[in-house]
């Protein structure tokens, strides 16, 4: 039987290409060592102490981190010496990401404590310590009862405040219409708040959280229920001041003070004469004068002036005033 030699060139192109196909040397196994955890952060809130921090999803030789052991998460409180006299916190944790530690605050208040974490792979390898965390732990602070009431300024929201101590303050949240999350206002150290930007008809709820700051230490309270109101306007302007009148030939200027209200929809003018009854004198002014080009000479004349709102809500008027035309 005759040999085929070229049978067999499949076979050598294919051992040629593999062998072109071989770059340097396979690379050693991960060490399996998690890089370290760099952003713990932790906050007194209420019976609380919330601790946070993510757990990173790679090794320090860059390879990927799926699971984990666990995450020895430690609390001490002697920042020379933290860890040895540390106390270790339970976190459950075995897979990198994202997470929250609630520890009770009960038997560490009025002490300075010490946290650190570090990660364990399923290797047995150790990360290096995170970023420590220090912090002042206070009595905790009382979560206030928040009321939320209409006035013609805009809604003032108040609450029971907690004994008072040093550094203490308050911040104040809304959520108003369309809003899912609620939304900072204000930080004040009074106990009461003024909203005037809210709009008529609209539904809004407001609460509040006591915050004491002592040095780098933040210490806050639950946040309040909610305290919910409906913003109907039914409150007039403030009564308008400082109505004058001066008689001049065929006739009477008046002026008056202009009201600050952010509402404001502008005045009633009222003019009576002689001992008549008092009508309206034109329509709704928009600027705090009038000029009455309607008199008669020696005829006596009495003005008084009220201020309405958008909302068509009017005050009262003011006291009028007595003029003879010219």
């Amino acid at each position: 039987m005759t040999k085929r030699p070229w049978l067999h060139l499949p076979v050598a192109a294919c051992l040629i290409l593999a062998g072109c196909g071989y770059v340097g040397e396979p690379l050693p196994p991960s060490l399996q060592i998690p890089v370290a955890i760099s952003d713990l952060s932790a906050i007194e809130r209420g019976e609380k102490i919330i601790v946070s921090f993510t757990v990173p999803e790679q090794t320090t030789d860059g390879a990927r981190l799926g699971r984990i052991k666990e995450v020895d998460l430690r609390l001490g409180t002697e920042p020379g010496d933290w860890i040895e006299n540390s106390r270790k916190i339970e976190t459950g944790v075995e897979h990198p990401g994202e997470v929250r530690v609630e520890i009770p605050v009960k038997q560490w208040v009025g002490r300075d404590i010490v946290l650190g974490a570090r990660v364990l792979s399923r290797k047995g390898r150790y990360s290096e310590w995170s970023n420590l965390v220090r912090l002042r732990v206070v009595e905790p602070l009382e979560t206030p009862a928040v009321k939320a009431e209409g006035s013609a300024e805009g809604v003032r929201v108040s609450w029971t405040a907690p004994r008072g101590r040093p550094g203490m303050m308050w911040r104040v949240f809304r959520r108003g219409p369309g809003r899912q999350e609620a939304e900072l206002l204000a930080s004040t150290p009074e106990s009461e708040y003024l909203d005037t930007s809210v709009q008529r008809g609209a539904a809004y709820a407001y609460m509040a959280q006591a915050i004491m700051k002592s040095g780098d230490t933040v210490a806050e309270s639950e946040m309040s229920e909610p305290a919910e109101i409906s913003y109907i306007d039914t409150f007039p302007p403030k009564v308008p001041t400082g109505l004058a009148a001066i008689a001049g030939l065929n006739s009477i200027q008046l002026t008056w003070n202009p009201n600050s209200e952010a509402d404001l929809g502008g005045y009633y003018l009222y003019r009576c004469e002689e001992d008549g009854e008092c009508r309206r004198a034109g329509g709704l002014l928009e600027v705090p004068s009038y000029t009455d080009r309607a008199t008669e000479s020696g005829k006596r004349y009495r003005y008084a002036v009220s201020a309405v709102d958008q909302g068509g809500n009017e005050s009262a008027r003011c006291e009028a005033v007595e003029v003879v035309a010219q």
